[in-house]
């Protein structure tokens, strides 16, 4: 499984969670084989199980997502000018959360990378209008709060 494949299940798992269980379970849940090889007939996304490395990271992702919302919202609201926050999809805010979780706490993941992905994956879930939002939101979160890393 490529590492864009396992983001974009991070991003799925961060916003279907459900507030009563824990990331642990969550995660425990989505990837049980039963219910994951169910999941493998609807989308090709779903075809092969996450290996240990790929598994870690989603775990890693959807757990700084969590804990951290309330700081990537406030980032969103900060640099998405000129969109009101119920404007923003669930998907889309999930995308940006992804990448900015990566871009702060994943030392791997070097910011062009996680915009470039970010922008990569919202093609397949947003309109063009969208993604251009959240590369220009990226882009601009990049240059303020990480400038060292928009070099």
């Amino acid at each position: 499984m490529t590492r864009t494949t396992a983001r974009e299940l991070a991003i799925l798992l961060g916003f279907s969670a459900r507030p009563d269980e824990s990331v642990e379970e969550t995660v425990a849940r989505f990837f049980d084989p039963e219910h994951y090889e169910t999941l493998g007939a609807e989308s090709p996304l779903f075809a092969e199980q996450p290996g240990p490395a790929e598994l870690d990271y989603i775990t890693r992702v959807v757990t700084l997502m969590t804990e951290k919302r309330e700081e990537l919202d406030g980032y969103i609201r900060k640099y998405a000018r000129g969109w009101k926050p119920e404007r923003i999809s669930r998907t889309a805010a999930a995308i940006l959360r992804c990448a900015m979780c990566e871009i702060l706490y994943l030392s791997d993941v070097p910011a062009g990378a996680a915009i470039n992905e970010a922008v990569e994956l919202a093609k397949h879930y947003e309109p063009t209008e969208t993604v251009a939002f959240l590369n220009g939101v990226l882009g601009a979160f990049v240059r303020c709060e990480q400038p060292e890393q928009a070099k």
